[in-house]
């Protein structure tokens, strides 16, 4: 569970940078504000898309390793 954590960790901070960037952003030009956040919010989802597969990679790992203690404990 800990690698599944960790890569979730990583997910929100990523998500939390780039709207703080973003809010930056907007904070500093106004008159822009829609179309910085427009930008944001297609960022968020390109990190979020880049997330899922080293979630996925570190969720079989954790997976595999409570499989393999639950088969030496029993």
């Amino acid at each position: 569970m800990k690698r599944t954590l960790t890569e979730l960790l990583h997910l929100a901070a990523g998500l939390v940078g780039t709207a703080l960037v973003a809010w930056a952003a907007s904070w500093g030009v106004p008159y822009l504000s829609r179309t910085i956040w427009g930008v944001a919010y297609g960022a968020m989802v390109i990190v979020a898309f880049m997330a899922v597969r080293p979630l996925r990679l570190a969720w079989r790992a954790d997976q595999e390793a409570r499989n393999a203690r639950s088969r030496t404990d029993g």
